[in-house]
């Protein structure tokens, strides 16, 4: 089993960059596979990977994720291209429709049928980096522009076919567009005891494209800490989970939320949201069920995790993206190396 670490989030700013910096090179001698990174409102997920190319060597840097809402495709073409040009090809592109109040509110573009213009905005990437003049005619996009004196344009740079293009994505419609078209999926809200919740639609992509689950990375993360205390794991995790059910989203639209529902978490998901969006934050963190926590991330004992790895590989996981915490730096580097030493041995000796 791969691994792979984040950086960025909605709300980071740059602050501790050296260190994000330096723990991104150890990342690297340690021999993590992936370092993804987001973008919502803070720094976007370009130019730290952009940065980061430049001092690493074997980690492949992936956006996760691109949002499709905040460039049209044929910039996010030349973008793939000029990382991947300036990574030695280590550059991998992750995309995803994001959600209606930061499209709508951020971008000012419009979120309805987000999945067409997924899909479309796939098409066009694959005929821009394939080098094909780009011409397209499609709901959302259409190339050139009519009426005008565009013309059907091709990108200067060298084509790359085959950069790895990864979809975040969680309905069953998305899922199964994912198997259709993606490299790779980068997956959130995942239990692997509810797999098929996901893997079931995305197989249905994929025999569309006649492929199987050996062509298409799956890619899902979660905290992993290792120790005795498990009640504190669990109690300092809820937070991040009642923010998820409640706060990633509107109280009309919050795909994760769904996704949970799908999974049989119904009530607790409803309660959750209902709690968060009425103001009464720490109710739903309390509300939380302790399965949803354990069941989401690797924590507890070593044995625990172990479990929890079996569980992630027998659904069929090829790439973990862990997240590991620390007082400092130093202190979540140390953490990183156990983390990723013990899902090295682990799958060596599931071998």
């Amino acid at each position: 089993m791969k691994t792979g670490i984040g950086i960025g989030s909605a709300y980071y700013n740059g602050e501790d960059w050296d260190e994000l910096v330096q723990y991104t090179i150890d990342a690297d001698r340690m021999g993590v596979d992936y370092v993804w990174s987001a973008e919502a409102w803070g720094m976007d997920a370009i130019v730290p990977l952009a940065y980061m190319a430049a001092v690493t060597k074997n980690i492949k840097l992936g956006t996760g994720i691109v949002q499709i809402s905040s460039r049209v495709p044929s910039m996010i073409a030349m973008t793939a291209q000029s990382l991947a040009t300036v990574s030695n090809d280590r550059f991998v592109l992750g995309l995803g429709v994001s959600g209606p109040q930061v499209v709508e509110g951020l971008h000012g573009a419009s979120f309805a049928k987000p999945l067409g213009r997924l899909r479309e905005c796939v098409e066009v990437l694959r005929k821009g980096l394939s080098g094909e003049r780009l011409q397209y005619e499609g709901e959302h996009y259409l190339l050139p522009r009519p009426g005008g004196e565009g013309k059907p344009i091709k990108l200067s740079q060298p084509p790359r076919p085959n950069l790895p293009i990864y979809l975040a994505t969680l309905g069953p419609k998305s899922m199964e567009m994912t198997g259709e078209l993606a490299n790779g999926w980068l997956g959130t809200s995942f239990i692997p005891e509810h797999a098929d919740v996901f893997l079931e639609p995305l197989k249905k992509g994929l025999e569309k494209s006649r492929r199987t689950m050996a062509d298409i990375d799956i890619q899902v993360g979660g905290s992993l800490e290792i120790g005795d205390d498990v009640e504190r794991m669990i109690e300092a995790r809820k937070p991040a989970m009642a923010f998820t059910l409640g706060g990633m989203g509107s109280a009309k639209t919050n795909f994760y939320n769904d996704a949970f529902k799908r999974a049989g978490y119904v009530d607790a998901a409803e309660e959750v949201q209902g709690l968060w969006v009425s103001g009464k934050k720490e109710e739903a963190i309390r509300r939380v069920p302790e399965e949803m926590v354990l069941k989401t991330n690797l924590i507890g004992t070593e044995d625990m995790i172990r479990e929890r790895l079996g569980a992630y590989r027998t659904a069929g996981v090829s790439t973990l993206r862990v997240s590991t915490g620390g007082r400092d730096w130093k202190e979540r580097t140390a953490t990183l190396e156990e983390a990723v030493d013990l899902i090295k041995r682990d799958t060596e000796a599931a071998a």
